[in-house]
């Protein structure tokens, strides 16, 4: 039921175009659903930024972990403190898996 204001409006502004521009139906068309595909892709983005931030995991869930990744391509080095679990997936690095280097001793 939430469709039919949209599509009344549209052929309504349709309607309008043409009769306003005195140009055929077709041209009308084609511009009044690229200004509704437009309109739609900003709402969307919008609606994406209005989103709240997810809350934080539970203290519980995050590990303590003492890990040296070094990037094989430019030799940047991250040190992982926590993570979900004690055998973490390696992090992305121009677009590469980083290698793991050794557990930091401290």
């Amino acid at each position: 039921m939430r469709k039919h204001p949209i599509i009344l409006g549209f052929v309504v502004l349709v309607a309008i175009g043409a009769v306003v521009t005195g140009k055929p139906v077709t041209p009308v068309i084609v511009a009044a659903g690229a200004m509704y595909v437009l309109l739609m892709t900003g709402v969307v983005m919008l609606g994406g930024l209005a989103r709240p931030v997810p809350a934080p995991l539970p203290a519980g869930e995050m590990r303590k972990v003492r890990l040296l990744y070094r990037c094989s391509i430019c030799g940047t080095e991250v040190r992982m403190t926590a993570a979900n679990n004690e055998d973490p997936e390696p992090p992305r690095h121009c677009l590469e898996d980083m290698d793991l280097v050794a557990p930091t001793m401290e």
